[in-house]
């Protein structure tokens, strides 16, 4: 049996990207494994297995406001009456290996040591990216103070899967930085993407009437919004007819320059729409409904929103830079140098203004295939059993 750690992600229904990871890992795995879900609570102060209310949060259709852990009154008083019985030790089945594919909190880290000793075969982590090391001033300032902890505390592991190759490349740099000198094996595995539509469906057209750009994304710092608010702004202005979509849940404290300048062009009449955090059919019928999204992030440690892109045969505007390049490699994209106002406006009104480049860009997108969810869980699995437990 393996165990996948879901403190967190079964605690929210947010739809961030890691979240998004660890619900379709949870799902693919389940198809092919023997795999229970566990959590460290909090109140508890002890490792078990997940509970019936926890398991409906990765069913739950309608997407969370806010990403923070949710745990009602009732769960927090068993937690505690629990400790206070002196049940701390993990109540978790026996186990031949272990994969945490979140970015785990201090309390969890601190609860590890019993974790590890339960788990008879090797344990995993997956690395998503370095982002809150290469821009902190767009990073929220808890992130930032934490990381470099828990980057440390990833040597415990046996193994660590990262998510594309710039993710494990920042990985090792850190911990040659730090001096390390017997850092376990850091292999690359790509993450999944299920299909949301046929094969066969026919690339994109050119809506001549009123195009619909997407952008599909969390609205934080390093996503990179401002730039692109302000280039639709300077396209608006100089007449080109288009609508600017958004969808994305905000981030109180480095999304709030884009939701200021969302407000303001949305006083001043501009066609744009923001709809913040929408469940997955809302964001499939949007990017059914798209000509072509734009995703202006300046680093990411994947870039999911990309290849959903591609995957409904949307041509993506994006970033050529770190994980993005791998991303757009394979076809369907305009990959830009800078993701800068001027040279985001340059490609936007490229593709409004050239239907045969579009349609080209879409065809390409069409033709490229994807590793869905199950052959990503089997290949994380594959290689965890390679691994040998290290002191």
């Amino acid at each position: 049996m393996l165990l996948l750690d879901l403190t967190h992600t079964s605690h929210t229904r947010a739809r961030t990207g890691i979240q998004r990871v660890a619900r379709s890992l949870y799902t693919a795995l389940r198809a092919s494994e023997d795999t229970r879900g566990v959590c460290f609570d909090p109140y508890q102060k002890a490792w078990r297995t997940l509970e019936p209310w926890e398991e409906r949060n990765f069913t739950a259709e309608a997407a969370a406001a806010s990403r923070g852990a949710r745990w009602p009154w009732s769960a927090r008083l068993r937690g505690a009456l629990r400790r206070r019985l002196a049940s701390t030790a993990p109540r978790l089945p026996d186990s031949i290996g272990l994969i945490m594919p979140e970015i785990f909190s201090p309390a969890t880290a601190a609860g590890l040591p019993p974790l590890f000793k339960h788990v008879r075969g090797p344990r995993l982590a997956v690395f998503h990216d370095a982002i809150a090391l290469k821009l902190p001033e767009l990073t929220p300032a808890k992130t930032v103070a934490r990381f470099p902890a828990y980057l440390r505390e990833l040597l415990a592991f046996d193994g660590i899967a990262a998510i594309s190759e710039d993710s494990r490349q920042s990985l090792l740099d850190y911990w040659r930085w730090l001096g390390v000198q017997d850092a376990p094996p850091v292999q690359t595995i790509p993450l999944g993407l299920d299909l949301p539509l046929p094969s066969d469906l026919p690339p994109s057209a050119f809506n001549a009437q009123l195009p619909v750009i997407l952008c599909v994304g969390s609205i934080e710092g390093r996503k990179n919004h401002p730039a692109l608010l302000n280039a639709c702004e300077q396209l608006w202005a100089r007449g080109l007819r288009f609508e600017l979509h958004l969808i994305g849940l905000a981030h109180p404290q480095t999304g709030r320059t884009a939701l200021e300048k969302i407000a303001a062009f949305q006083r001043a009449g501009r066609p744009l729409r923001y709809d913040g955090a929408v469940d997955d059919a809302t964001v499939i019928t949007a990017y059914r409904a798209c000509t072509f999204t734009v995703y202006p992030s300046l680093m990411e440690g994947f870039g999911l929103p990309v290849l959903e892109s591609l995957a409904h045969g949307k041509p993506c505007v994006c970033s050529s830079r770190g994980a993005l390049g791998e991303a757009a490699l394979g076809g369907g994209c305009m990959a830009l140098e800078s993701v800068e106002t001027g040279p985001l406006a340059a490609a936007i009104a490229g593709l409004l203004q050239d239907s045969a480049g579009l349609a080209r860009l879409a065809a390409a997108a069409h033709v490229r295939t994807f590793k869905p969810w199950r052959d990503y869980a089997a290949g994380l699995a594959a290689w965890l059993q390679t691994l040998p437990r290290r002191p």
